[in-house]
Order: structure tokens, then sequence, then C-alpha cells
């Protein structure tokens, strides 16, 4: 889901990726529910999200597109490819669920820019979680339905592409379509620090991996991509 990346955040669409599991966090017990000035954080970015993308179309508006299925939390992950989150006004995914409403978002910031978990906006660096860079690419399906997948840098590499600029052609290379016109998209998930926050309210807290107030539709999870 994002990426908790499904989730989680995303991401749970991105975790279910072989190869692509997020770096376990530093070892600590930290609850999920937000502590000291990460409750203003987490009360600013609900009210200021819900205000902007409270649905997939404000986020499409402004630069976010769908590159997931909805995964086993019941959240569809968009992302802008924006992979470095200059202030919590500048998520870099929003997650819906299948009825269009905004579940949450992730912020990121690249790992080329910062070795270590950042500590900014008040949230406590044991909170951000490591994801290894990937590439994603996004299919035209019959009727003009989309399908998704990823693929491992190794692997995209290895069928000649360039991670700097991916290409549908690689993708066709690497047999997954027969032709350029078959890929809609295709792009660099980068190494990052991801950032989880549940926008809708969450019993167990804003940065769990699970919410209970969300319930996953009957083909929740059953292809994560």
């Amino acid at each position: 889901m994002f990426v908790r990346l499904t989730c989680a955040f995303a991401a749970a669409v991105l975790i279910a990726l072989p190869g692509y599991a997020a770096t376990p966090a530093p070892k600590a017990t930290l609850s999920p529910m937000p502590q000291g000035t990460e409750v203003a954080f987490v009360a600013s970015i609900s009210k200021d999200l819900m205000a902007r993308f409270p649905t997939p179309a404000d986020a499409i508006r402004s630069g976010y597109f769908r590159y997931g299925n909805e995964d086993e939390d019941g959240a569809i992950s968009y992302a802008n490819l924006q992979w470095q989150s200059g202030s919590p006004k500048q998520p870099s995914q929003l997650w819906y669920d299948v009825h269009g409403n905004l579940l949450g978002a992730d912020f990121s910031v690249l790992q080329s820019s910062s070795p270590e978990p950042p500590a900014i906006w008040g949230v406590s660096y044991r909170r951000w979680v490591s994801f290894r860079a990937h590439v994603h690419y996004i299919l035209n399906g019959p009727n003009g339905m989309e399908t998704y997948g990823a693929t491992s840098v190794k692997k995209f590499v290895a069928a000649g592409g360039n991670i700097d600029n991916p290409q549908a052609a690689t993708i066709v290379k690497m047999g997954v379509v027969k032709n350029v016109a078959d890929v809609k998209r295709v792009f660099l998930f980068p190494s990052i620090w991801d950032l989880i926050v549940w926008v809708k309210p969450n019993p167990l807290g804003a940065f769990a991996e699970k919410n209970p107030n969300v319930i996953p539709s009957a083909n929740a999870g059953k292809d994560d991509m």
C-alpha cells in the first residue's frame, strides 16, 4: 500500500514483491500512536491532505497516477515520482480505498541525499523504513484497463535498460509484452526512506501497518501489482 508500501504504506504493494522488502527499521518499542510533536504533524497533514486530495481524481489532477492494485490492507497507491518530500505538504504517494476515499500517504527522502533515516517535521527517525531501488511498469490492458508489474534493477539493467532513463523498449526486451505500445509507463522507484501515515482515523495509531477501520474488498491482495 502503499507503499508501506503497503501498504504498506505503499506499502504492501512493494513489500510483497520478491527482493523489494523494506529493510527493518531500527529495533525499538516505539508505539504506532503519535508521540509528542508527532501529534501535531499527523493532525496537520490529515487536515491538509483531506482538503486537497479527497479523491483519486484530485490526486490525478495534481500529477499523481495509480501504479498498483488494491493491497491486502485495502489500499490502492498513487505516486507522483517526486521522491524527495520537501515538506509535509508534499507526499510522494497517496492511497485510496476501492470507493475512492483517501486513506493515507507516504512521504519519502532519497537515500542518496540522506544516508541515515531523517529526523524531520517532529517525527522520530525510527518511523522511517528503507526501500531498495526497483523498476515499475504500467501496461495497457484489454478495454483500456491498466495492469501493473515491477522488476529488479538488476534484471532491468541486464536487459539493456538504463535506470536513469527507463524505456518501454526494455520491458519488451524482457518479454513482458510484445510491443512498446503495450507499455503505458515505466519508472524507477529509487532507494528511499519511507514514512507511512494513516489519514483515515486509525485506532491502532497513525503509524500502524494496518487499519481496522478499512475493510478491504473481496479482491484485495489477490494481485498485489
